[in-house]
């Protein structure tokens, strides 16, 4: 063999040349076929290193979500962290729907409660001012009621002045209790109301109506009067029937029309009781009457009622 064709390796053989094996000093191959790669057998060759593999990506599906609060939980201390937030955001999340849940409930059956009232729905602005009014009126009248009582107190319990101002007491008691059993005649602000008849005759009911909504804004003392000039004193035992011909039978003794109710008490309140929707100016209109009320700055009540005796009722001592 020539220098220029082959060079020995370390078996003797020369190493052919090719573009798999690298060539000896000369660039010449290893004729054998079966002849191994003289890197591999060379214990002095590096061994050869294997590519790292690639880890498989797996990539998300169209319909998969990402956990976010999974991946932070994971990063901001591990997944155990991110279930414990997650229970407490579902906890107020739960909490929040029913409390809302619970308000629309609350503000639809208070409105519907509002707008099915038939009587508020019914009753103007005016009215209700005329009923606040009403109110209001009671309020002062018992206060003022309550600071007369506590005053005589004071004075019953002064000492020296105890006796002159029990005496005093007394007799402004019994002039109270007699204008309100009609024993006495009274005097003070008021009202006049007159019924009028229409198609229908004034009945008795409807002045009984008028008498207790006076009473109930705090009429102090009434009399009722017919055409034919005759009074009776209304009392609390006072009762009405209806009589012949529209005719009006009170306490027993009858008066014809047109009647006229006499009060005394605050005039704006009793005006008030008496014009509330549905009340006795209503009905009386309903009726095809009418009813006149009148302010009268001093109104007279002059009827007086026999003093009634007792047969079975006695103080208590």
């Amino acid at each position: 063999m020539s220098g220029d064709e082959h060079t020995e390796t370390g078996t003797g053989w020369p190493q052919p040349a090719g573009p798999g094996r690298p060539a000896g000093p000369a660039g010449e191959p290893d004729p054998r076929p079966d002849a191994p790669d003289p890197d591999e057998l060379s214990p002095l060759a590096p061994e050869r290193s294997a590519p790292p593999a690639e880890e498989p990506v797996a990539e998300p599906d169209d319909g998969a979500t990402v956990d976010l609060s999974r991946a932070a939980g994971e990063g901001a201390g591990g997944p155990a962290v991110a279930g414990v937030s997650r229970r407490r955001v579902s906890s107020a999340g739960v909490m929040i729907a029913v409390l809302l849940a619970l308000l629309g409930f609350t503000l639809v059956v208070q409105f519907k409660s509002t707008s099915t009232d038939p009587t508020v729905a019914a009753t103007r602005q005016e009215d209700l001012v005329r009923i606040l009014y009403d109110l209001n009126s009671r309020e002062v009248r018992l206060r003022q009621d309550i600071a007369t009582l506590e005053e005589s107190q004071r004075q019953l319990r002064s000492g020296q002045l105890g006796r002159q101002a029990a005496l005093e007491e007394a007799t402004r008691r019994a002039d109270e209790l007699g204008i309100l059993a009609g024993t006495l005649p009274a005097r003070g602000p008021g009202l006049s109301v007159r019924f009028e008849a229409g198609e229908k005759p004034i009945s008795a009911s409807r002045v009984l109506d008028a008498v207790q909504e006076l009473r109930g804004a705090g009429a102090e003392a009434m009399q009722i009067s017919g055409g034919d000039r005759a009074s009776v004193r209304i009392i609390a035992s006072t009762y009405f029937l209806d009589g012949e011909n529209g005719s009006l039978v009170v306490d027993g003794r009858r008066l014809t029309g047109p009647f006229t109710i006499t009060v005394i008490g605050d005039p704006a309140t009793m005006r008030t009781a008496l014009n509330i929707p549905g009340g006795v100016v209503a009905s009386v209109t309903g009726d095809g009457g009418k009813l006149i009320v009148e302010d009268r700055e001093v109104a007279e009540v002059s009827a007086l009622h026999a003093p009634i005796k007792l047969e079975h009722a006695r103080p208590v001592s």
